[in-house]
């Protein structure tokens, strides 16, 4: 049995460059990552980089109510919507009662994020019942109207360019049909949408009710007028249009197609937002829609959605469209060909990625339970976190030169391996830091700045471990090269213990906490596993390398490991018993 054991220890103690080698190559690679994506710095946190700070307080709506529920469920949609957009580090969380706050780190699209976070009412799909230009846009004639004046004005000189919805289709708002015949259209509109259809969605082509109730014609009247004083491109009417209209009511909203205004007529809601299961912004490759938006509607969903989208194919231009209206504004105004069943739909035209994302997210994750009311938005300066981490990094330095010049006094030569295996650690640490901010949008805050410090004393702390139990070797008489081997299977197992318990602290501190301090726990985390990795491929076999010179392996004063100063006891030596008396004498004494 101990012919292996010696044969295992041999073959152990004479590889350990194949260690230092796996450990450097990823070094290598790891920072050619790093130059090749082009992010050599760590992303920074709102609180280090700037960024842009959202109040938003609840308001009671009809069936809802402002409760730790609703606004924890408020909470999480605002949470999905900012990651949605690919925003790192962004903070959402509730303030009192009735208020939410949202921090969003410089570095991202902070006016999009804004919009998104602070459209914050529910999500409907209403039918379009007539709609036009606002503003100058109103005047102007369009490029693609026909003699006859039916023609649309339509926001580009390409019909092509209006948006689609269907199991293969696409939407943005493209309204269409002149004044004049809108005049027309909204009045009988508005008097058929009096009597819904069984569906429970109003019937666009149905002709207006003879039973049709007094009131029902006021409520026409008053919308219609409602419509026609309605000016989109004045921001004050554009603010309030629509943001008080019932599911169940037709309402006026605005809507932005390239940058110019039109306002819409729109039928009660057909489809609630909540009903839509799923929406992503894919990229046709097969064909030439481009960027796409796929919906998956849930069974409830999926049925109205098909009823409603039957009534709109029947239709002609625009009240052929469903309006995607948010916050009281038409984000989308996709047309119907034919009936959309299965539970799935496209929208597609002419989008860019940003904006097929957009609406897509808007899909997924624009139902709240509240409405909220945008009260401040303040700009953050990275001036009192750049204070903040000056005076941080210059702890940490302090710290750092107080553990090295310990080592150098105490351990001497030993020293060395410490120093290069806190280098090693600091790389990997910041160059891992760098290539996860593209990578999982992770930024650096002021409590993982300080995650990273802390973990400066547990690293040194499992170097201080092995080199006391080499030094305790040493003691009991062994030279370096055994002490070597036979203390590190009692450090490894102390080192392992303990960084694993800081692992597990970490874990639990991120999985149970929000916003920054969940920074200070994934750094910590993370430099707790490296430390783990740089003591196992680099400070063993770097120190089992070192214990084959002469200035380690002779215990040189200088070395650390000085026999001597270490109160080392003599070798142990097996004493020789005194010889018998010889064989075939009689006297003992003589033998």
């Amino acid at each position: 049995m101990a012919a292996p054991k010696k044969g295992r220890s041999a073959s152990a103690q004479s590889k350990p460059g194949r260690s230092l080698a796996l450990i450097l190559i990823a070094i290598l690679a790891l920072t050619g990552g790093m130059f090749a994506s082009g992010h050599k710095t760590p992303r920074l946190g709102i609180d280090l980089a700037g960024g842009t700070s959202i109040t938003l307080k609840a308001k009671a709506d009809q069936g809802s109510a402002i409760n730790k529920a609703n606004m924890d469920t408020a909470v999480d949609i605002m949470n999905r919507r900012v990651n949605g957009l690919g925003v790192s580090e962004a903070e959402v969380q509730t303030q009192g009662n009735d208020h939410i706050i949202v921090n969003i780190p410089k570095g991202t699209n902070s006016k999009e994020a804004q919009q998104q976070v602070g459209t914050t009412a529910k999500l409907y799909f209403r039918p379009v019942l007539a709609s036009e230009p606002t503003g100058s846009a109103a005047q102007s004639p369009s490029p693609s109207a026909s003699s006859s004046g039916s023609g649309s004005p339509s926001p580009s000189s390409s019909a092509s360019s209006k948006e689609k919805a269907s199991s293969s289709s696409s939407g943005s708002p493209t309204p269409t049909a002149t004044a004049t015949s809108q005049g027309r259209a909204v009045t009988d509109a508005l008097k058929a949408d009096a009597t819904p259809s069984s569906s429970g969605s109003p019937s666009a082509t149905s002709s207006p009710s003879p039973s049709a109730s007094s009131s029902g014609s006021a409520e026409a009247t008053k919308l219609q007028a409602q419509y026609a004083a309605l000016d989109c491109s004045k921001p004050a009417q554009r603010a309030k249009a629509g943001t008080n209209a019932k599911p169940g009511e037709a309402t006026v909203a605005c809507g932005e197609v390239n940058k110019v205004w039109y306002k819409y007529v729109l039928g009660p809601a057909a489809v609630d937002g909540t009903e839509v299961k799923k929406a992503a912004a894919v990229f046709d490759t097969q064909g030439a829609s481009g960027w796409q938006v796929q919906m998956t509607f849930t069974s409830s969903g999926s049925k109205k959605f098909a009823d409603i989208t039957a009534e709109l194919a029947k239709n002609q231009s625009p009240q052929n469209e469903f309006g995607i209206v948010l916050d009281g504004e038409v984000v989308s105004s996709p047309f119907v060909q034919t009936a959309i069943s299965g539970g799935q739909a496209e929208i597609s035209g002419r989008f860019t990625q940003q904006e097929a994302q957009s609406l897509a997210n808007m899909l997924s994750y624009g139902a709240l339970p509240l409405s909220f009311q945008e009260e401040t938005v303040t700009t953050v300066t990275a001036a009192l976190g750049g204070d903040q981490l000056h005076a941080g990094l210059l702890a940490g330095a302090i710290g750092l030169a107080l553990v090295v010049i310990y080592l150098i006094a105490y351990y001497r030569g030993l020293s060395i391996v410490a120093m290069a295996s806190l280098l090693i650690s600091g790389i990997l640490t910041y160059v891992i830091m760098a290539l996860l901010g593209p990578a999982i949008h992770f930024a650096l805050n002021l409590p993982a700045v300080c995650g990273a410090i802390v973990a400066i004393g547990i690293t040194a702390d499992s170097f201080i471990v092995y080199f006391e139990r080499i030094r305790d070797e040493i003691r009991e008489g062994r030279t370096l090269r055994p002490a070597v081997e036979r203390a590190w299977p009692r450090a490894r197992r102390t080192i392992l213990v303990s960084d694993f318990v800081s692992f597990l602290a970490a874990a639990v501190l991120f999985i149970v906490t929000v916003g920054k301090v969940q920074g200070f726990a994934f750094t910590l985390g993370l430099t707790t596993v490296l430390d783990v990795v740089v003591v196992f491929f680099f400070t063993k076999p770097l120190m089992t390398l070192l214990a084959r010179r002469k200035f380690f392996a002779d215990g040189h004063k200088w070395s650390g490991l000085d026999p001597k100063s270490l109160g080392a006891q003599p070798p142990l030596r097996r004493t020789r018993r005194p010889a018998g008396p010889a064989a075939g004498s009689a006297d003992p004494k003589e033998a």
